[in-house]
């Protein structure tokens, strides 16, 4: 076993694909959801093309895809738009988001440390 291979989730040179589960959780997180938009990112050289729903509230989640028309396919399947990141970047609503529940960790971190 080389040093790092217990980073590579035991698969060397090899990305873990989109499967049932992923678009099963992207389907049941949109239908959860209003205003949902869809973000396509592109493949890396460490993950797969996944794509990003966000709602209406910045809320956001990440999951594997079978690549950009996969992506488009479910997109429709899904009534909901659909971007790619790499031409419109990701919605201020996202950050907002993510800032929000920065804070919150914070205060219940420092509620946990005073009680």
């Amino acid at each position: 076993m080389g040093l790092f291979s217990r980073f590579r989730g035991g698969r060397p040179g090899r990305l873990r694909r989109a499967d049932g589960a992923d678009e099963e959780h992207l389907r049941s997180w949109a239908a959860a959801r209003e205003g949902v938009e869809a973000f396509v990112e592109p493949r890396t050289t460490v993950t797969e093309t996944t794509m990003v729903l966000v709602a209406k509230d910045g809320e956001w989640t990440r999951r594997r895809v079978s690549g950009p028309d996969g992506a488009r396919k479910l997109a429709r399947s899904l009534k909901i738009p659909v971007y790619d990141v790499q031409l419109v970047g990701y919605p201020q609503r996202m950050r907002d988001h993510d800032a929000r529940q920065k804070v919150l960790r914070e205060r219940q971190r420092r509620r946990d440390l005073g009680a």
